[in-house]
C-alpha cells in the first residue's frame, strides 16, 4: 500500500500504515493470520465464518494461544527462581477473564488461580480446581465470602485490612479452623499508569500501609483509643507492623507471608523492583521484631500487553529475569532467606489472546478543527460498544482495529471506532487508520479484548451480551452463548 500523509487529528503515536492488510504479531494472538481469501482467520478459521455460525459482536479466544501464555510465565519464573526459592507460584489473577472453562486450562497449565469474590470463587470450584490451589482477594470481603473460603480449604485468604483481619480470626475460631493468610500490604510506589488502576499509592482503598501514622491532625479526640484503632492504626505504628503482630497472636490465623500489587498495564520494571525491595526488608523487619521468618512473598500481576503499536511488552523471560536478580540482591544483602514468590499475571496471559469481531453498519465523516485548520475524522459505527469493552470510557484505554473480512489497496483514513449506545463517549477504538472503501456489513477485529471485556460486559441499553468462543487445534467451539431477551427479564418478577 503506497505511503499516505497522517491526519494532523491522529495522536503522535499513531503513524498511517505501510500495509493496511498486515496483522501486527505483537498485538493479535498467535493463531491469527490472514485466510488465503484475505479475510482475517483465527487458527485458519475465517472471521466470516465465525460470524455466520456464533453472529457479533463475538469475543473470540484463542485457546492455544491462553495456554501458552500460561506456560510462559510458569516456565520463566520457574527457571529464573529455581536456585533462589525452588520456582514461583503463578496464579492466574482471575479477575481478567474467568469462566469455567478458563479456569480449567489454568489448572490444565499447572498454574493457581486468584479470585477476587465469591462468585469467582464459585466458577473456580465449579471447573474442579483444588482449593489449596485457589486465592481469595477483595478488599471488602463478606462473612460469608470468608465463611466458604474457611470451609473448602482455600490455600490462601488475601487480607486487606485490619477490620478483615479481625474478622477472620474470629470467623475462623468459631468454625475450629486455621486460616492460611497474606497479609496485602502497600508499599508506596507510583506505578506509571492510569489513577484508576494503580494500586500501591497511600491515597487509595487497598491494603495495609507500611508507612507509619500518627493520625494526630483530623483525628476525633472524643473517639476511644479502641474506636480509633477499629478501622486504623495504632498512631505511631503503621497498619501493616500492626497486622503483623495481631495475625501472629491470632491461634486461628496462619500467617503465610505478604502481598503487595502495585497496578496495573505496567510495561517498566522499576516499580515492580523498588515494591520487592520494600516488602522484603519488611519481611527482614519481621524477623528481627518476632523472631519469625515468614514463607511467602508475593509480588503481584500488572504486566502490560501491546493494545496498539506504542506499546512495547516486556516478554515473561524478562521480567522474571529482573525481578530474581533485585530479590537475589535483596536477600544477599539482608542476610536472609529468599522467600517462596507468587505472581498474579492476568491480562498479561488473557488479553492478546481474544478478539471482538464486529460488524460495520454506520459511516459518517465529520469536519474538525484543528489549529492548521479544519480537517476530516471518519466516524465507523459497530453493532457493540461499551456494553461489552467499556474500558475506553471507564480508562482512556486505546485499542486498534483491522478490517477483518477481507483486504484491500484503499487509502487509509483516520477513523473512530464508536458503538451504538445513546453515549458520545461510546468509543471502542479512539484512532485508527481504517481503508477508505470501508461498507456496511464489513467485519471488523479488534485485537487484545481477552480481559477485561467479558468481564466488565453490561446490559447497557438493554443489549444482550455477546457470544464467548474457543478456538483450539482449528476447532471452534462455544464456551459462553449469546444472551437472548429472555435474559434480559429473567429477573423481573412483574
Amino acid at each position: 500500500m503506497a505511503a499516505h500523509t497522517a491526519s494532523p487529528l491522529a495522536p503522535d503515536w499513531l503513524q498511517v500504515p505501510e500495509d493496511g492488510n498486515a496483522l501486527d504479531p505483537v498485538i493479535f494472538s498467535s493463531g491469527v493470520s490472514r485466510h488465503d481469501d484475505g479475510q482475517l482467520a483465527v487458527q485458519g478459521i475465517p472471521a466470516s465464518q465465525l460470524a455466520a455460525d456464533y453472529g457479533t459482536p463475538l469475543l473470540v479466544v484463542d485457546e492455544d494461544d491462553f495456554r501458552a501464555r500460561a506456560r510462559s510465565f510458569r516456565d520463566a519464573f520457574d527457571a529464573a527462581f529455581e536456585d533462589l526459592c525452588g520456582g514461583v507460584d503463578v496464579y492466574y489473577a482471575g479477575k481478567s477473564f474467568l469462566v469455567t472453562p478458563v479456569a480449567r486450562w489454568i489448572a490444565e497449565e499447572g498454574l493457581c488461580l486468584d479470585t477476587a469474590s465469591g462468585g469467582e470463587l464459585a466458577v473456580a470450584l465449579r471447573a474442579g480446581v483444588d482449593p489449596a490451589r485457589i486465592g481469595l482477594h477483595g478488599n471488602n470481603k463478606s462473612d460469608g465470602e470468608l465463611r466458604r473460603a474457611l470451609e473448602v480449604g482455600v490455600g490462601r485468604i488475601v487480607v486487606d485490612s485490619l477490620d478483615e483481619l479481625t474478622r477472620l480470626a474470629e470467623l475462623a475460631q468459631e468454625a475450629g479452623l486455621t486460616a492460611p493468610v497474606m497479609l496485602r500490604l502497600t508499599p508506596g510506589v507510583h506505578a506509571h499508569t492510569h489513577e484508576f488502576i494503580a494500586t500501591a499509592h497511600e491515597d487509595q482503598k487497598f491494603g495495609l500501609s507500611m508507612a507509619d501514622s500518627s493520625f494526630t491532625e483530623g483525628q476525633d479526640p472524643d473517639l476511644s483509643a479502641d474506636a480509633q484503632r477499629m478501622d486504623g492504626p495504632i498512631p505511631g505504628k503503621s497498619p501493616a507492623a500492626q497486622a503483623v503482630a495481631q495475625a501472629l497472636a491470632a491461634p486461628s490465623i496462619e500467617l503465610r507471608g505478604l502481598h503487595c500489587h502495585i497496578g496495573s498495564q505496567i510495561f517498566e520494571a522499576d516499580g515492580f523492583a523498588l515494591a520487592a525491595e520494600r516488602l522484603l526488608t519488611f519481611l527482614a523487619a519481621i524477623r528481627q521484631d518476632h523472631g519469625v521468618e515468614l514463607e511467602e512473598l508475593d509480588l503481584g500481576g500488572g504486566h502490560g500487553i501491546a493494545y496498539t503499536s506504542a506499546d512495547e511488552p516486556r516478554a515473561p523471560e524478562q521480567i522474571a529475569t529482573a525481578l530474581a536478580a533485585v530479590v537475589r540482591a535483596v536477600c544477599e544483602r539482608l542476610q536472609m532467606r529468599c522467600p517462596r514468590i507468587s505472581i498474579e499475571p492476568g491480562r498479561a496471559i488473557s488479553g492478546p489472546a481474544g478478539l471482538s469481531l464486529y460488524t460495520v453498519g454506520v459511516r459518517k465523516t465529520v469536519a474538525v478543527d484543528h489549529a492548521d485548520g479544519t480537517f476530516p475524522r471518519r466516524y465507523v459505527a459497530v453493532d457493540g460498544g461499551m456494553s461489552d469493552n467499556p474500558r475506553p470510557v471507564l480508562y482512556d484505554a486505546d485499542y486498534t482495529a483491522v478490517l477483518a473480512s477481507r483486504t484491500t489497496e484503499a487509502t487509509p483514513v483516520l477513523s473512530r471506532v464508536v458503538g451504538k449506545h445513546c453515549e458520545s463517549g461510546d468509543i471502542v477504538v479512539r484512532d485508527a487508520y481504517l481503508p477508505e472503501d470501508l461498507q456496511r456489513g464489513d467485519l471488523l477485529a479488534v485485537p487484545a479484548t481477552g480481559a477485561y471485556c467479558h468481564a466488565l460486559s453490561s446490559n447497557y441499553n438493554l443489549l444482550t451480551r455477546p457470544a464467548v468462543v474457543a478456538v483450539k487445534d482449528g476447532v471452534s467451539r462455544l464456551i459462553i452463548r449469546r444472551e437472548t431477551e429472555d435474559d434480559l427479564f429473567a429477573r423481573e418478577t412483574e
